[in-house]
């Protein structure tokens, strides 16, 4: 039981540190344009990774889950709108699993 007390406090420190040292040591107002620009699609990037893969493992079918990625990103190029590449992109999936 001890161990997860350590954990929790070893999560507790990393998470702490990740929000205070970027607010301690950085002081001036950043005028690199290459570090502003990562810092900025930073969010983005997060997110992408961690969707990703919840992208290709929800529907239990691979076939199905590449053909909704896929009908969602052609959406996106073409459109946009995130409710129509959402809605897109479970149709696609549904009518794939229909037939596979």
């Amino acid at each position: 039981m001890n161990q997860v007390y350590l954990y929790i406090l070893v999560a507790m420190l990393t998470i702490y540190l990740i929000r205070m040292l970027p607010l301690t040591l950085i002081r001036k107002e950043i005028k690199n344009p290459f570090i502003k620009s990562f810092l900025y699609y930073v969010p983005y990037v997060t997110l992408a990774v961690m969707t990703f893969p919840a992208i290709l493992s929800a529907t239990g079918n691979s076939i199905s889950a590449w053909a909704g990625f896929i009908a969602g990103v052609i959406i996106a190029y073409v459109d946009g709108n995130l409710f129509k590449v959402s809605l897109g992109a479970c149709a696609v999936v549904f009518i794939v699993n229909l037939f596979v």
